[in-house]
């Protein structure tokens, strides 16, 4: 929940100046009221834009939900699901999400499938307890098909926001494992599904974060509110 018009502007402009011709798929995902700006902003650009969140709903009476048809009307290509916040605060089950990433599909974006776990998870030694069965349940709906089409987040709720990043063996540790699982659903598809690092990635440990063979990208947070730090990144991959 950041952003103005006025900040919005600056920032996606000194984005997609300095991206004329960028070298990896760079996308922006804004809050909804500002749809209508950053397709503005970025139409004709190798910048692409999308959601924060999206409902199960296709239309009807949801007051405050956001319709995938919606997105489209705006130009996005992307939403995000599940969200750590999304789970923690509006108490997003992992079947939820799943439904959220299916209904995605179906209407033609493509989700940035979110799974963590919470610091408390991590010490008791349940990350990939935890993290597994937030990916199974998108595998238990997805056709393995359409597999390829989705992009899977990790981002360890302990390490967002706090100054904490798990190190580039631990995140490629979860990494491996949330690719295995996808490999025993599809194994040529998993082997093109794109896995970011969503834990606090930043301008000083990018690239050794991205070093990482199963470490594909990055889902920005904070860093990415300051246009520098966000194409230092961008650079890093």
């Amino acid at each position: 929940m950041n952003g103005s018009l006025t900040a919005n502007a600056v920032l996606l402009n000194d984005i997609k100046v300095e991206l004329t011709y960028p070298i990896c798929d760079v996308a922006v995902c804004v809050p909804a009221p500002y749809f209508s700006q950053c397709q503005a902003a970025l139409l004709n650009t190798e910048v692409a834009w999308g959601g924060q969140d999206l409902s199960v709903q296709e239309s009807g009476a949801y007051t405050g939900e956001i319709a995938a048809a919606m997105l489209l009307d705006f130009g996005c290509r992307y939403v995000i699901v599940g969200h750590s916040e999304r789970r923690a605060y509006h108490a997003e089950s992992n079947e939820l999400v799943a439904q959220k990433a299916m209904r995605a599909l179906k209407s033609g974006l493509t989700p940035i499938v979110c799974v963590g776990e919470t610091l408390a998870d991590r010490e008791a030694g349940q990350t990939d307890l935890i993290v597994g069965q937030q990916i199974d349940a998108v595998l238990a709906m997805i056709d393995a098909g359409d597999l390829a089409k989705i992009v899977v987040a990790y981002e360890p709720v302990w390490a967002i926001g706090t100054g904490k990043t798990a190190t580039p063996r631990m995140a490629q540790e979860v990494h491996a494992m949330l690719r295995a699982k996808l490999a025993a659903k599809n194994s040529a598809a998993a082997a093109r599904v794109r896995i970011l690092y969503g834990g606090s990635m930043k301008p000083d440990n990018a690239k050794e974060l991205l070093a990482m063979p199963d470490i594909d990208g990055g889902l920005i947070g904070g860093a990415a509110l300051k246009a520098s730090d966000f194409l230092a990144i961008i650079r890093a991959v």
